[in-house]
């Protein structure tokens, strides 16, 4: 099973990687948690299956609807089948395989490695941070085929491999600023700084692109409400730029995996 959380595409694509790897069709975690909006989500894992989870890392941890599916997640017939955790990177992952290594824990569920394949950055809605430039965005693109294959090598046993991206000062960023992230940004209840200019031409794509269903369409356009995970899709999947998030984003670039 692989299951993939994903917001500018990235993650999606890593994730139909590896399941045309292994003949899987990799299911989303939004519409699983829309499924079953209060209750556990139940998998029947049988011997000798594998799970996968693959999802971006936010703000150097899982991203926070992966979190959540995982905290609702009972796999029936589970005797330590391997559990695999793919996260996707524009740079460093802190302790992001901690985290989700706890998160599995708590449901009695083991994780037997996790590695991360470096793509193209999203995140644009702080200072200081944005989308990669052309050269960097196009070499990203090229070597994460490599990476993937690795990845799929080392989950059939023919090659091993080790490639995660800690980085520096890793108990500070996920310890503290992740938790910060999670708890004021990306909480059920988190408020919004996006908002919609008049270049909206009401396509809906913002809409049908959230995975938490904050933004919903009123009179032709869309409105924000509580919940927004930080994922980006929404800003960076506008057709016409016609979002922002506050004044900062105004003069930053946009992303999305281009084959999304």
């Amino acid at each position: 099973m692989i299951f993939y959380f994903t917001g500018t595409g990235n993650s999606l694509w890593v994730a139909r990687q590896l399941g045309a790897a292994f003949g899987e069709s990799p299911i989303a975690v939004a519409d699983e948690l829309s499924r079953h909006p209060s209750g556990e989500c139940i998998y029947d894992i049988k011997y000798g299956e594998h799970l996968i989870l693959v999802f971006p890392v936010h703000s150097w941890g899982p991203a926070e609807m992966m979190l959540r599916f995982v905290s609702r997640m009972t796999l029936h017939g589970y005797v330590h089948q391997p559990v695999y955790a793919v996260c996707t990177c524009g740079d460093t992952c802190g302790w992001t395989d901690r985290i989700i290594s706890g998160a599995l824990s708590r449901r009695g569920i083991d994780l037997t490695a996790c590695w991360s394949v470096r793509m193209p950055n999203n995140y644009i809605l702080m200072k200081g941070f944005g989308v990669d430039s052309d050269e960097v965005r196009e070499t990203k693109l090229l070597t994460a085929p490599n990476e993937v294959r690795a990845v799929v090598d080392a989950i059939k046993g023919v090659k091993e491999y080790r490639s995660y991206l800690i980085g520096t000062h890793p108990w500070l960023k996920s310890r503290v600023i992740s938790r910060l992230f999670r708890h004021f940004l990306a909480g059920p209840d988190s408020k919004t700084k996006f908002h919609v200019s008049d270049a909206c031409i009401g396509c809906g794509l913002c809409a049908r692109a959230c995975p938490t269903g904050t933004v919903v369409m009123q009179d032709g356009r869309p409105v924000w409400g509580r919940g927004c995970v930080q994922c980006t899709a929404c800003i960076n999947r506008c057709p016409v730029r016609a979002i922002d998030w506050g004044n900062i984003t105004q003069q930053q670039g946009r992303y999305r995996h281009p084959e999304l």
